[in-house]
């Protein structure tokens, strides 16, 4: 297989199913970027293992799909599947998302000693020592909450926190869980009868604009949020 090229991947009833993709237009697709699958595809085939030219039969297609339409396919595969990154690609992906993490961290942590930042080259030393983990595809605000825990025994770190009233309408009330679980910690919740969900919730220096706004897209901006005193 020619290094142009490289594999999407979907696994689905028991079936693996491979397509050969243009590795540029193809992570930027997976990373949110509005290509056209026409462009992403080099080849208009379904493979079972596309290493060894082996396609995947007309009837599984339909079976698995509803269809044998290749483009229809391709844009499932690229889709819910998985894309192989050239190892240029992961490289480069590795150095963004970590330069991402340290310049969250040195933005929105302090030295409790001195109450001044700490300067990115002294967190990017202690992330080393930390042997954190980063993954290039996940958010790296939340990747950064976690790395910070790992970085207080090596480093004196404090992050500043917000407090706030969030209520969330009944509709949307499960889905937005999840959401402020993830980005806060929540010290108080009620569920009213009506099924709305009223919290008093403590988020992160640098994190409640993006909570605030992931909230207001789900809910269409019925939101309630009330910056409390901390």
């Amino acid at each position: 297989m020619s290094k142009g090229y490289t594999i999407a991947r979907l696994e689905r009833r028991g079936e693996t199913f491979e397509i050969l993709v243009n590795p540029d237009n193809a992570l930027k697709y997976k990373m949110g970027e509005r290509i056209p699958v026409s462009k992403i595809i080099v080849y208009e085939e379904v493979y079972k293992d596309a290493k060894k030219g082996i396609r995947v039969r007309e009837g599984t297609l339909k079976k698995v799909f509803g269809t044998t339409d290749f483009m229809k396919i391709a844009e499932t595969i690229l889709r819910e599947g998985v894309v192989h990154v050239t190892a240029e690609q992961r490289r480069k992906l590795m150095e963004d998302k970590k330069k991402q993490i340290i310049d969250f961290i040195a933005k929105n942590t302090i030295d409790p000693r001195t109450n001044l930042p700490h300067p990115p080259q002294r967190i990017e030393l202690a992330v080393e020592e930390a042997g954190a983990q980063i993954d290039p595809f996940k958010d790296a605000k939340e990747q950064a909450l976690k790395i910070i825990e790992k970085l207080r025994p090596i480093l004196p770190i404090k992050m500043g926190v917000l407090k706030f009233k969030i209520r969330l309408p009944a509709d949307i009330a499960a889905r937005a869980y999840g959401i402020v679980k993830s980005m806060g910690k929540i010290t108080r919740e009620q569920w009213g009868k009506d099924g709305s969900w009223t919290s008093i919730v403590e988020v992160p220096t640098g994190l409640h604009v993006d909570l605030i706004d992931r909230l207001n897209k789900i809910s269409s901006g019925r939101v309630e949020v009330v910056q409390l005193e901390s």
